[in-house]
């Protein structure tokens, strides 16, 4: 998205007007410009807050966090005495927005660039064109956005508002809620910040439901303006760009799709406090053993990203954490499986759905209790190299069969050969099959493909 790429020709850009004596670039000096920890930046704290009206509570208040504390606007609703700040993107290079309110010359955004504006209104011009003023409070001087057809009446109620500008009443209500308040992450999609002086960027990957603790609140950009930084427990920072209110976003409710999804409050972060009304019925399996009682879907962290993996019946976790899903009967447990200390997560709701037979309804695989029981479940006394060989999944000779099943999964079918020995058949990606065979005893003697041959040795040896 252009609001994040790293703008190289921006620099040449300030450099070339320098040496024209078209602009004075001065370094930024309020707490709206906030950085991440690799690029750390010390800010001043002494900009006043301003909320206005644009924060009066509705009369039928909202029950989310993002309802009840940031109102959307349209510009025909803006009162005199909004704050902005002029954040320009790439294409606003090219096009310059605001006009000398003394002179009516066009003034270069890269020049307003981190000033703030404070809206004062509307009027018309003499040549018929009408006009969204604004006084900068950092120059003390008054500039105005010339609409470009028809009368602001016809312009304030369309999407595009006033561009380059992100409203600093969302930033200022923010700060005032969140500041050092406890998260947690619902997207695994963040940023750090790579350019001390500039907008470059680096996305990184954060697991999802990670705790963390809101360090710093400023400015992003025009169409997310809020920029929420957080520190993980590892002392981690990284940021969101946020739309709030998404007063002059100039986006639409219906653009907030694919990746712009992400930058929507509760598609990134959970506020700690929206977590305390976890039912006492759920808190009560807080640092409890449960085992699997059958192979079910979790996610976990492998090669660096989330996964989702088959889990075998009768692995053991311990639950570390519940975290409920607002305005919905499911709740993520956060897993430590005891034998590997890996950790895993899960949705599941405690509530079961029955139809008159009382059968599970179809959200079964959902459902806790039929997912999991209390417990280790049978004690297993597994080798080093079976437990291992059960952790990535795979067969090893002389696995049992509660091994082989906590490793593979209930088999697709079982055939007994004679002689007392026994193959589980399971089927395997493009068609194949893999067949475990036991021997006499309970224990793997051997394995093989669709394809053929018995192999008298481990997986491993065989990959090798």
């Amino acid at each position: 998205m252009d609001q994040f790429k790293t703008i190289n020709m921006r620099t040449l850009v300030i450099a070339a007007m320098m040496s024209l004596g078209l602009c004075a670039v001065s370094a930024d000096n309020n707490s709206y410009i906030v950085k991440t920890n690799n690029v750390k930046k010390v800010v001043k704290e002494t900009v006043e807050q301003t909320t206005g009206n644009a924060q009066e509570a509705a009369k039928d208040e909202p029950q989310d966090f993002v309802g009840r504390n940031f109102k959307f606007l349209s510009l025909c609703d803006w009162t005199e005495g909004m704050k902005f700040m002029v954040m320009p993107e790439k294409y606003d290079l090219i096009v310059n927005t605001f006009c000398d309110a003394e002179t009516g010359k066009e003034v270069s955004s890269m020049r307003l660039r981190h000033k703030v504006m404070i809206y004062k209104g509307h009027s018309s011009a003499s040549d018929g064109h009408d006009r969204v003023n604004f006084f900068c409070q950092d120059e003390n001087k008054s500039y105005y956005y010339q609409i470009p057809n028809g009368t602001f009446e016809d312009y304030c109620y369309n999407k595009m508002g006033v561009p380059t500008l992100a409203y600093l009443g969302d930033v200022d209500v923010a700060r005032e809620k969140l500041m050092d308040k406890v998260l947690y992450t619902r997207s695994q999609h963040f940023y750090i910040d790579t350019e001390y002086d500039g907008d470059g960027y680096q996305e990184v990957q954060v697991p999802l439901n990670t705790e963390v603790k809101v360090t710093a609140i400023g400015v992003g950009t025009r169409s997310f303006p809020v920029k929420i930084i957080c520190q993980d427990k590892d002392g981690k920072e990284f940021f969101q760009l946020l739309a709030l209110s998404k007063i002059n976003s100039g986006m639409r409710d219906d653009e907030f799709v694919m990746d712009n999804t992400r930058h929507l409050f509760p598609n990134s972060f959970e506020l700690a406090d929206g977590l305390m009304d976890v039912s006492s019925d759920y808190m009560s399996y807080l640092d409890k053993v449960v085992h699997t009682l059958r192979p079910t879907n979790m996610v976990t962290k492998g090669d660096g990203r989330e996964r989702t993996i088959r889990v075998p019946k009768l692995m053991a976790f311990r639950i570390d954490r519940i975290i409920p899903k607002k305005e919905s009967d499911y709740c993520t447990l956060l897993l430590r499986e005891t034998d590997s200390g890996r950790e895993y997560t899960k949705d599941v709701t405690f509530k079961s759905q029955e139809d008159v037979t009382g059968e599970l309804g179809a959200n079964k695989e959902d459902f806790f209790g039929y997912v999991f029981a209390m417990g280790e479940g049978k004690a297993r006394q597994t080798s080093q190299a079976a437990r291992a060989a059960i952790r990535q999944g795979r067969v090893i000779l002389n696995m049992d069969e509660e091994e082989v099943e906590m490793a593979m999964g209930e088999a697709d079918n079982v055939i007994s050969s004679g002689n007392g020995r026994t193959d589980w058949i399971y089927r395997r990606s493009k068609g194949k099959l893999l067949i475990v065979q036991f021997g006499a005893n309970g224990r793997v003697i051997g394995y093989k493909t669709g394809a053929g041959n018995t192999t008298k040795g481990s997986t491993a040896k065989k990959k090798k």
